[in-house]
């Protein structure tokens, strides 16, 4: 049998896919996987045995309508397909589903959740919403199949990587501690000067070194905070993504926003404190398996506005920004000291 699975976008989200198609490859060796993502993110999924790819060029051959035609005739090209799981959901993937459906191919499709996460993001049912793995699993019961999404790490860097980027990056004795400070959108950025400090807290009471994590749109940034912050490093651009996953790997743990970097770290097993502010884990996008207490975040019972957004956009409906402004330094570094992860 082989399956066409889909998700395309975006760099988090696709990560959560890793737990679903590593338990599917392991259980279910003889069904083949093609996987429809796109090409940067190849290196995610460097632990998953025999999964095929399938990269579009939405921005060319594959692009607006006809392409899409064209995208369906080239997949189809690529050989049989017996059932197609579209995990996104979005108006191009929905226009795919109704191309194989035509054709007599079965489908499955992910159930969102969408009207539970309005409902969430209005005050109006504040509840734990299903994990977006466990949402990612559900098309896979759909279409007949029952992976396991427990076994982790999901992603495991080669030796030789990771040795390479040890001696390349210098990592030493003492806490060394990821920082992934920054989001897409600006509900779920901290402000820069609380970082700043919440790192000098932990400085001052233990040694540590500090490695800056960010996009290429967020390296001048980074190394902003590189000259501000003793005994930090930034990562971005100076490491490939590939090195930069195998350092994550070997972390002692990381401090991230709800972005791509929490989902990566939680996927090498590597423990994530995690900053909330619009968004909130009862949506549905926490890092997998990581305790609940290292999402940090102001109650929504004290602060009954959030979360007011599922995923970031928008502006603070208060204009204060209280959600993150009252997480400060000392109230972060008390929750990080409780965890345990600064005695290690």
């Amino acid at each position: 049998m082989r399956l066409l699975v889909i998700r395309t976008s975006a760099m988090g989200d696709v990560a959560l896919t890793l737990p679903v198609l590593k338990g599917m490859r392991e259980q279910y060796p003889d069904v083949e996987i093609l996987f429809l993502t796109r090409r940067n993110f190849e290196q995610i999924f460097i632990s998953v045995d025999n999964l095929k790819f399938f990269f579009p060029d939405f921005s060319g051959r594959h692009k607006g309508f006809p392409g899409l035609i064209r995208l369906y005739r080239d997949i189809r090209g690529s050989g049989r397909i017996d059932h197609v799981l579209d995990l996104h959901d979005v108006l191009r993937s929905k226009m795919l589903m109704e191309f194989f459906t035509f054709s007599g191919i079965p489908v499955s499709v992910i159930d969102k959740g969408r009207k539970e996460k309005r409902l969430l993001v209005t005050g109006k049912e504040p509840r734990h919403l299903k994990h977006t793995v466990e949402r990612y699993r559900d098309v896979f019961l759909k279409a007949g199949f029952d992976p396991d999404i427990t076994k982790g790490p999901w992603i495991v860097p080669s030796p030789d990587t990771v040795s390479a980027v040890i001696g390349k990056s210098g990592l030493t004795k003492g806490l060394n501690i990821g920082i992934a400070p920054y989001a897409i959108h600006n509900l779920k950025v901290w402000p820069e000067e609380q970082m700043i400090s919440l790192l000098y807290l932990i400085s001052e009471k233990h040694p540590a070194r500090f490695w800056l994590f960010g996009g290429k749109e967020e390296r001048d940034r980074l190394n902003s905070l590189e000259e501000r912050i003793p005994e930090s490093f930034n990562v971005a651009g100076k490491l490939t993504f590939s090195e930069e996953l195998a350092l994550i790997s070997q972390l002692d743990f990381m401090i991230s926003m709800d972005s791509a970097n929490m989902h990566l770290a939680a996927m090498t097993g590597t423990k994530v404190i995690s900053l909330w502010g619009g968004t909130d884990p009862l949506a549905g996008f926490s890092a997998w398996q990581q305790p609940d207490d290292f999402a940090v975040r102001i109650p929504v019972e004290a602060l009954t506005c959030r979360p007011c957004t599922v995923y970031g956009m928008g502006e603070c409906k208060r204009g204060d920004f209280a959600c993150m402004n009252w997480l400060t330094p000392e109230k972060v570094f008390q929750k990080i000291k409780e965890t345990g992860l600064l005695d290690l």
